[in-house]
């Protein structure tokens, strides 16, 4: 390449045709020195090599040094900005004067560089939108390193390494939460929170009681992150959109109330009608078809509305003590489940009637999810000062949207359900001082517990 090139540093020498000029010079200027002293003292070789041994190995090395200083100074500055670039520094660049191989490397120093800095940015400007919306976002997100560690309660007790302004208004009144352990701070959290993390999974649960009771989702995830588990969790306030779908589900239940007592009301009448004119005529051999088809319209309705009513009015809990061997043989007896692990010897304060009508409606709905009949199971143990009962089946599960829904009255994804089976059994639980929580199980299918107060007065019958 000759002329000067695109950076304007003039002709391009490279770095070995500047050296080798260098020790050119310097030999030629030893011989011509030496030429010059065979003049002067002619016949005394060794006196004129150790004179320009003495006289041209200081500028040898001078001159050397000189051109080699820079190059050392270059490397040190490439180690240093190498080491900028390691820390997470992109905005050094480096010079260099001459048009050699050297200028090369420090131009694609400098590139790199300066890509460096141009991704460096996009990525700051990217994680500035990405903790905006974070941060903004109503749903509670905390990250928890370490994840395998466990409180005494079965929770995580990993590092908090970071909370959004939703889990720290939750949690800690708006103040930071990273740098704490999980458990410290779920020691000022809802008992029903601390419930919902140990028993792992996703789902639903209730937080506070009567008009102040509010309703979350929980969902969890878990990761390895830089070598270490990481477990992101996820809280949702659902209170207000459940209120909102209750409005809308009573609607639908007025609907299909009055659709329900029109199909039945119309047949009636018109039979009522033909059978007084069938008297009239005299005509009777027919009535007692009519009559048995009116008793059974008759029973489908009182059917129909004592399922309603039912939930509606559902009677205070009459506790007594029952043994809970007695009470699942009439539930053996009426569906099929097996048990896991034994039963308690203790006696339950409880309405028996309506813990054993809760219960049916859970067996039968695991059964109805599409499990096999084996997969269902009932689980019971005590847990400190409560009952805790679960259901599991190995059915389809829910979804995050059914999960939400699955305990509002008269919702139900089956064609011909009435959305009373889970609502009834929450109403049960919740008359007795208790709560119900609905989460899908690791391996598929899904987990209804049910938790009863196990002290007899809990509740005041």
């Amino acid at each position: 390449m000759s002329g000067a090139d695109a950076h304007g540093k003039g002709p391009r020498f490279s770095l070995v045709t500047r050296l080798s000029a260098l020790v050119g010079t310097l030999l030629a200027l030893g011989v011509l020195s030496a030429l010059g002293l065979d003049t002067l003292f002619p016949g005394r070789p060794l006196l004129i090599a150790a004179v320009c041994l003495l006289g041209l190995l200081p500028v040898a090395i001078i001159t050397l040094r000189t051109q080699v200083q820079p190059i050392m100074s270059l490397f040190r500055a490439l180690e240093s900005t190498v080491d900028s670039y390691r820390d997470g520094d992109f905005s050094f660049s480096l010079h260099w004067p001459h048009n050699d191989e050297l200028s090369d490397l420090v131009a694609a120093h400098n590139r790199l560089g300066s890509v460096l800095r141009e991704q460096r940015l996009g990525l700051a400007q990217r994680e500035l939108l990405l903790d905006t919306m974070v941060q903004n976002t109503p749903v509670a997100m905390l990250l928890v390193a370490d994840a395998a560690a466990k409180a005494g309660d079965g929770a995580s007790n990993g590092a908090i390494v970071y909370a959004n302004l939703a889990a720290r208004r939750l949690l800690a009144h708006g103040r930071k939460l990273e740098g704490h352990a999980l458990g410290a701070v779920l020691d000022g959290a809802s008992p029903a929170l601390k419930e919902a993390l140990a028993r792992g999974g996703d789902g639903l649960f209730t937080a506070g009681e009567g008009e102040d009771e509010e309703v979350y989702h929980l969902a969890r995830n878990t990761f390895t992150l830089n070598g270490r588990r990481h477990e992101l969790l996820l809280l949702r306030h659902l209170t207000v959109e459940l209120r909102r779908q209750e409005v809308q589900t009573w609607k639908k239940v007025i609907r299909v109330i009055s659709h329900e007592l029109n199909n039945s009301l119309a047949p009636l009448a018109s039979l009522a009608h033909s059978g007084a004119e069938l008297v009239r005529r005299g005509q009777v051999e027919r009535l007692p078809q009519i009559l048995q088809t009116i008793g059974e319209r008759t029973r489908h309705l009182e059917s129909f509305i004592l399922g309603y009513a039912r939930f509606a009015k559902l009677p205070t809990p009459r506790l007594e003590a029952q043994h809970w061997d007695a009470l699942i043989e009439r539930l053996a007896s009426q569906v099929t489940f097996r048990i896991e692990g034994g039963l308690p010897q203790d006696a339950a304060w409880i309405d028996a009637a309506q813990v054993e009508q809760a219960l049916l409606n859970l067996l039968k709905n695991a059964h109805e999810s599409g499990s096999n009949p084996e997969d269902v199971a009932l689980q019971l143990r005590r847990v400190q000062d409560q009952w805790r009962i679960d259901v599991f089946d190995r059915g389809g599960g829910m979804s995050e949207a059914v999960l939400t829904q699955a305990l509002v009255p008269f919702y139900s994804t089956k064609r011909s359900g009435t959305g009373l089976g889970l609502a009834l059994a929450r109403e049960i639980a919740e008359a007795h001082g208790g709560r119900i929580t609905l989460a899908n199980r690791d391996g598929g299918g899904l987990a209804v517990t049910l938790f009863l107060p196990a002290l007899p007065g809990a509740v005041s019958p």
